[in-house]
């Protein structure tokens, strides 16, 4: 019999499918014991990780028990749900060794980190090849050592096998390059393609004539089918097929309708159970087929499809290459023949070379154009601005410096060597096109070089083109990985800024409650100062992902760093002299005056750390405009230009590239989280400005935020700080509602100290259902994001039911959709003092 708790913990609330089959699931005979005995870390671990956008898998007790959450369950496939819960050795056995060290070393305390780990998995019923990025770190159980291992992980199946798709087609290409003949060039492609697919028989055939003529052919296993074959014993329907210009794929060719009685037992008497098929064509007529064949039904992937398909368009121009190659040698045969002969005979070198289509000349020793057709004297004209004639010395023909080269080349050609160059030649006013240009030696009929060919094709569009893409697919990669990472830091953030609350909060109420002894006390200090720099850690995390609760009000630049100068001094040390250039009358910014501060000493210790030995700190600010695109990042609009100048090492191109990535530091471990640029970064983004880096080793580093100007101007402020004293004296009724149990707890203790009597709910719903049985709260505090109904949407509905009730939003970060800005909104995790000082304008009115 199936035992369920009563009620749902609530560390699985909010948690998703892999959440209610966690609750729904009977633990007693596991090594993990009933659901209601699991220890605080299991619990907080699972919240953790349930809540996560990113596959997590968690492998709890040195038996390895496995709890992941939904993203995971995707990357299980069939394997899900029967592996949650189930032995990691025992769920995935196919790689039981491989987890066994996971569970070893993580259990000892130790991590590990892996990129595009190549294993082979049975998630959907047959072997699969994946590839992962994979880290695995120790969980710590409640004795501090570790209880349990987690690992995050990211497939790289995809990218692995695009990756390895594209080195194989360049791989083939430079193989077929330097191949001279058509028979060369399929045997090759043949064998390649053969071996990359583990396929019986792999061909590559010329079609004319209705005849399709093989004549090498990659054979395994089976027999060879070198020769000529008609396509009438196809028959009807699969020729149809090839007419599409789509690869023709049988995977049974016992079962395929398309295959006649006639064509299916020809093929299966070649030993051939099933086939990918590419007809090649030129201008609507059939001109190759390109076969892989497997002796056995298969079923082929679309990758294997489409690289079959690919390869095929690589052999077509290959084969046409070594053809037209072909009758250049035959034409270099007859030429040598005659170049020997009469004036009358060059006459007829011209003629020869004038049918060629595309552009070509012919040269002697002493290089001069002895023959060039019609597209030689046109490309020329067009590069040089003038017509070349037959006894041109070929090279004097160019400016100096490509003469030169021209001769190099010229030289070669002459001494017997046939090569092919890519080399820019033409006048720079009229442009310098990139060529590829084969050259070819002219041999007499007793084998001497008696002149040569040079024959050109302008491939500059191709390498424009080719450029242009690699730098759209590197921009578009870097920006997946970057709005994938932001994503994920944001997410953790959100969760982590949940647990603090109830942290800070009840730390807070303990300091001020002065319970304990003074060693007690001091151990309760610290912890707040740690959970504190936990709250820093998440406002950068934030920053990064572009989350962070932002007051953006207009600042009057020059007063706020002025202000900060005395800080920042005393922060960097007296080695380091900071100098303030600021230039008068700067117009107001729109910026969050508290998270600036913040980025500026960020800025400054960085700038302290690339100055060991002492330096100087400048911090400079102009009015600046940007009226084109001509600053990456920057849109076009009116700016505050905020540079920070040091006089330390500076950075490589390689490091200034990466400097805003997060978690990218060169301090060393430990001595930095590599949030710092990535932070500032972030609240640049999020304010609509920028940030810009110059830098080169030795020469000192300069970080320019761009500020958007103020539409209004900055207003002088003092800060306040509000704090209601703990009150016997009951002030109201407040309405807490917050899904996650631990945060409600400690706020309901934070508003019972500020003498309110607390009504608690853990969803929009309930609290709706509590004021219409009769509840009248003098104050409403929600959470924002919670299951069902949200924040805002409870504070419209209760409207109706309770008129110009006070309200306050708590937010884990900046999710602004759907609020009302003029609604009072607090941050969390916040302290006790914090909350008093919100409610503050509250109470003076109730007052």
């Amino acid at each position: 019999m199936e035992v369920v708790p009563a009620s749902r913990p609530a560390f699985l609330l909010g948690g998703g499918a892999c959440a209610d089959l966690i609750f729904a699931r009977d633990w007693t005979a596991t090594p993990l014991g009933p659901i209601e005995a699991w220890s605080p870390s299991l619990k907080t671990a699972i919240a953790i990780l349930l809540r996560s956008p990113v596959p997590i898998v968690m492998l709890w007790d040195p038996d390895g028990v496995m709890l992941y959450n939904d993203a995971y369950s995707a990357f299980a496939g069939g394997r899900h749900p029967s592996l949650l819960g189930s032995v990691v050795c025992e769920g995935w056995p196919e790689v039981a060794d491989f987890n066994a060290n996971v569970m070893k070393v993580g259990l000892a305390g130790g991590t590990l980190h892996y990129r595009d780990q190549e294993l082979t998995l049975h998630r959907n019923g047959q072997p699969e090849q994946v590839w992962m990025d994979l880290d695995y770190s120790p969980v710590l159980g409640e004795d501090g050592e570790p209880a349990g291992v987690i690992c995050f992980l990211a497939e790289t199946t995809e990218r692995v096998a695009a990756e390895r798709r594209t080195a194989f087609l360049l791989s083939l290409s430079d193989a077929l390059r330097p191949l001279q003949t058509p028979a060369d060039i399929m045997s090759l492609a043949a064998v390649r393609l053969g071996e990359a697919l583990d396929a019986s028989r792999v061909f590559y055939a010329e079609i004319a004539n209705g005849l399709m003529t093989v004549e090498r052919d990659h054979a395994r296993g089976v027999s060879s089918i070198v020769g000529e074959h008609s396509l009438e014993a196809f028959g009807p329907d699969l020729l149809r097929a090839y007419t599409t210009g789509a690869p023709v794929v049988v995977r049974d060719v016992g079962a395929d309708e398309r295959l006649g009685k006639e064509a299916r037992e020809g093929l299966q008497s070649r030993e051939v159970g099933a086939f990918i098929d590419v007809v090649l064509f030129q201008e609507e007529q059939w001109v190759g087929l390109l076969a892989v064949q497997n002796a056995t039904a298969r079923s082929w992937t679309l990758a294997e499809q489409s690289l079959v398909q690919e390869v095929g368009e690589r052999i077509k121009p290959a084969v046409e290459r070594a053809h037209a190659e072909a009758r250049l040698r035959a034409l270099n045969e007859t030429l040598e023949q005659q170049v020997v002969a009469r004036t009358e005979e060059l006459r007829r070198y011209h003629n020869i070379v004038e049918a060629t289509v595309a552009p070509i000349c012919a040269f002697d020793h002493d290089l001069r154009l002895i023959a060039f057709n019609q597209a030689h004297n046109d490309e020329f004209r067009r590069v040089n601005g003038f017509d070349t004639k037959i006894g041109d010395i070929f090279p004097d023909l160019f400016i100096p410096e490509q003469g030169t080269t021209m001769r190099r080349f010229m030289a070669r050609v002459l001494a017997g060597e046939t090569f092919t160059v890519r080399e820019g030649f033409g006048r720079p006013e009229l442009g310098t096109p990139i060529w590829e240009i084969t050259y070819t030696p002219l041999r007499d009929g007793a084998g001497r070089v008696i002149g040569a060919f040079h024959h050109a094709n302008d491939i500059s569009a191709q390498l424009v083109a080719q450029a242009e893409l690699e730098a759209a697919q590197e921009a578009l990669r870097q920006s997946q990985k970057m709005e994938a990472m932001g994503s994920l830091t944001g997410g953790v953030a959100h969760d982590f800024n949940n647990l603090l609350t109830p942290i800070i909060g009840s730390l807070d109420m303990l300091v001020r409650k002065g319970l304990g002894s003074e060693r007690e006390q001091r151990l309760i200090g610290g912890a707040l100062q740690s959970a504190e720099r936990a709250k820093t850690l998440v406002q950068r995390l934030l920053a990064f992902a572009r989350r962070q609760p932002l007051q953006a009000t207009a600042v009057d630049l020059g007063a706020l760093i002025e202000g900060m100068a005395e800080l920042i001094g005393s922060t960097i040390g007296p080695s380091i002299n900071v100098r303030l250039d600021v230039a008068p009358a700067l117009p107001s910014v729109r910026t969050d005056a508290n998270q600036l501060e913040m980025a500026l000493l960020n800025l400054a210790v960085n700038a302290r750390d690339a100055m060991p030995e002492g330096g100087e700190l400048i911090f400079e600010a102009r009015p600046c405009t940007v009226a084109s695109d001509h600053l990456p990042g920057i849109k076009m609009g009116d700016y505050v230009c905020l540079g920070v100048r040091d006089t330390g090492t500076g950075m490589d191109e390689a490091t200034r590239q990466k400097a805003i990535e997060p978690f990218f530091s060169t301090k060393g471990v430990g001595k930095g989280t590599g949030l710092g640029l990535s932070m500032v970064h972030g609240l640049m983004a999020q304010l609509g400005g920028g940030l810009t880096i110059d830098s080169a080793p030795g020469q000192g580093t300069t970080i320019n935020l761009w500020l958007p100007e103020s539409a209004v101007a900055a207003v002088a402020t003092e800060e306040e700080r509000f704090e209601l004293p703990d009150s016997q004296e009951r002030v109201g009724t407040a309405l807490l509602v917050e899904d996650e149990e631990l945060v409600r707890l400690s706020t309901a203790d934070m508003l019972a100290s500020l003498g309110y009597e607390v009504t608690e709910a853990d969803s929009a719903e309930e609290a709706i259902r509590l004021v219409r049985d009769g509840l009248r709260p003098d104050l409403l505090v929600t959470d924002h994001l919670m299951p069902g109904m949200n924040g805002a949407q409870l504070i419209r509905e209760l409207d109706l039911l309770v008129p110009d009730l006070p309200s306050l939003i708590v937010s884990g970060y900046a999710e602004a959709e759907g609020i009302d800005p003029e609604l009072l909104r607090l941050t969390k995790p916040f302290r006790k003092d914090e909350l008093a000082a919100i409610l503050a304008p509250l109470s003076a009115r109730r007052s």
